[in-house]
């Protein structure tokens, strides 16, 4: 390998089997002088495995700003590493910060690409969707939980976020019942010893996961929910409308115009007394 130019390195670790970890990325951990992670435990065991010598730097939420500086010294004179703990940086993790100020600083940033617990459970889910809509870790209280799903799904044909073990089945929980029950795969230890990818409806999987162990990446199917949501909002409206007293005709023009539906179809879908 050439010697590398001063700069950032973006380097993607393994998610789990360390014969992930590519040549180039042992190769670059080995030219750098600072490697930066979330967790430096990790870290020092890749570190040793690719045989550097670098010095190991944490990079979390709470001192991220205050370590941009030193990195981006480093990074003027010769090479900094940024990992995650596991999989591609910057994917839900704090290093997008540090990106930032690299480009902001006319310091060079280059990819050094390699695992993704987010690609892979993509690739196996199965789920044919190609608009999908990264999550990164859902909020923590069902109420937030189950409105951050539903904004996302009115635009997104599949929905994929990570969770941990202990909060999976209150997840899916939610995602059931935010989303009307849809298909969905939960991708646990990916290519580690104990690897699964289990997919059925979201209540089901809620219930087989009550306990379970591991990094769990959960992808969701909701190419059928926007089309239903539009069919209940239409709903909605028209039970508003009769409510209120209008007409049956003029209630289905209105809503006719409003929700881009026939005339016929939104007569057809005016609520029934009782």
């Amino acid at each position: 390998m050439n010697e590398l130019a001063p700069g950032l390195y973006v380097v993607a670790t393994p998610i789990g089997n360390l014969g992930d970890l590519s040549e180039r990325a042992a190769a670059v951990l080995r030219a750098a002088a600072v490697i930066a992670a979330e967790d430096t435990r990790v870290l020092r065991t890749l570190a040793e495995r690719a045989g550097s010598s670098a010095t190991a730097l944490s990079l979390t939420e709470h001192n991220v700003e205050a370590r941009i500086p030193r990195l981006l010294g480093a990074a003027r004179e010769g090479v900094v590493a940024l990992t995650s703990d596991a999989g591609t940086p910057v994917i839900a993790d704090p290093g997008g910060r540090a990106v930032e100020a690299a480009h902001e600083a006319g310091i060079p940033v280059f990819a050094v690409a390699g695992p993704s617990a987010l690609a892979a459970a993509l690739s196996v889910a199965g789920f044919a969707g190609s608009d999908v809509h990264f999550l990164g870790f859902l909020p923590r209280t069902s109420g937030e939980r189950r409105r951050r799903l539903r904004e996302a799904a009115s635009t997104a044909q599949t929905l994929a976020f990570f969770e941990s073990p202990r909060r999976l089945a209150a997840a899916l929980g939610d995602v059931a019942g935010a989303l009307d029950d849809p298909p969905a795969a939960v991708c646990r230890e990916l290519t580690k010893l104990h690897e699964e990818t289990v997919r059925g409806r979201a209540s089901e999987l809620a219930e087989r996961f009550r306990e379970t162990r591991g990094e769990c990446t959960v992808v969701v199917d909701v190419r059928g929910w926007a089309a239903a949501g539009d069919e209940r909002a239409l709903r909605a409206y028209l039970e508003e409308m009769r409510e209120a007293g209008a007409r049956r005709s003029a209630a289905a023009s209105a809503a006719a115009r409003r929700f881009g539906v026939s005339r016929a179809e939104a007569y057809e879908a005016w609520p029934e007394d009782g």
